[in-house]
């Protein structure tokens, strides 16, 4: 077999980014190759999941009172046992878990970061063989190192982390993350079983064609919200046609799309939700990260994501996320200008 060496594997491309900063630590690189290891063994679960016991719900509600589905606790497993292994993090934190895990360890205690993730996102559509994903964010700890971690390491506000990333289980598998100093794309190339560089130095274009938002909840939104999305349906040739609607249900393969391809997905706050659905920690924070590095925009619709202090592990938010000049369009729907 030929192996194409242009190509850079994860671990090739984390270690060459590495070399750029001789003092660096290297921790978050093993950070960084520990999720993506995990990723790996969720993937080959969910791409034999309709031959196994596996699917289904597993009877039991997790703490944002939801049906857990047999693949969630699997995949929340995988990321808290090789996290736990590894020598990279000091703790985690769940959407599937009510409270957050400390690693209280020699080794774990010395760690400088703790990790935030939805183990598997969209798992609603696991029946249905719709793509589901991983979402992840990175915090640099603010307690004393040699100590075991606490609860205000992992309600940081989002313009604290200092990585961020999704992984998308589709007809390929994506690995997807961000630093401040850009965000790349790995391909699982299935042959070596490595993430292989495929898509480097992601920029979100400045505008696009898509709009992604529940339809069903059109009449619970709040009234300038409703006239976007209706501006959305009836733009003119002037600006660009109407927008196409892409509306999956899985949020990780909405905003990839959008991130790739420009777009917007809203995520809105209803009448019966005023707080909004989506987890602030575990969805809004990394994506609103990954997307600002790639020059899009993310806001709840009053205020800038990141800028939000988070006051508990399991809060709610509103989320409007995506190119730039379609988040601008928005505001000017909202009233609301946000940088």
């Amino acid at each position: 077999m030929n192996v194409n060496r242009n190509i850079l594997t994860l671990d090739e491309f984390t270690l060459t980014q590495l070399r750029q900063f001789p003092t660096a630590t290297g921790e978050l690189s093993r950070l960084l190759r520990d999720v993506a290891l995990a990723a790996k063994r969720v993937n080959v679960e969910v791409n034999k999941a309709g031959l196994v016991d596996i699917l289904g719900d597993a009877g039991t509600i997790n703490v944002q009172g939801e049906d857990v589905k047999k693949l969630d606790i699997f995949a929340n497993n995988q990321f808290m046992g090789v996290l736990k292994h590894g020598i990279s993090c000091a703790g985690i934190g769940s959407e599937e878990m009510d409270d957050f895990v400390v690693f209280d360890d020699e080794v774990s205690n010395q760690s400088k970061y703790v990790v935030l993730f939805d183990p598997l996102d969209g798992s609603g559509n696991i029946d249905v063989n719709v793509s589901i994903g991983t979402i992840f964010s990175v915090y640099k700890r603010i307690s004393e190192l040699g100590k075991p971690c606490t609860k205000e390491d992992f309600l940081q506000p989002g313009n604290k982390q200092v990585a961020a990333g999704y992984v998308v289980y589709g007809s390929s598998t994506m690995f997807v993350y961000a630093t401040r100093r850009g965000v790349n794309g790995f391909t699982l190339d299935p042959s070596i079983g490595e993430f292989s560089l495929s898509h480097p130095n992601i920029k979100c274009p400045e505008s696009g064609k898509f709009y992604s938002v529940n339809h069903g909840n059109f009449f619970q939104y709040d009234e300038s919200i409703r006239k976007y999305i209706d501006g959305c349906q009836r733009k003119n040739k002037e600006n660009g046609g109407p927008y196409t609607q892409r509306y999956i249900g899985s949020m990780v393969a909405d905003v990839h799309r959008n991130l790739i391809k420009g777009g917007i997905f809203m995520y809105p706050a209803t009448t019966d939700k005023p707080k909004g659905k989506l987890r602030l920690l575990y969805e809004a924070n990394p994506f609103a990260f990954i997307v600002e590095v790639a020059g899009g925009l993310a806001t709840n619709g009053k205020q800038r994501i990141l800028d939000i202090q988070p006051t508990e592990l399991h809060q709610r938010t509103a989320l409007f996320i995506g190119s730039r000049l379609m988040m601008e369009e928005l505001e000017t729907f909202t009233g609301t200008k946000i940088k």
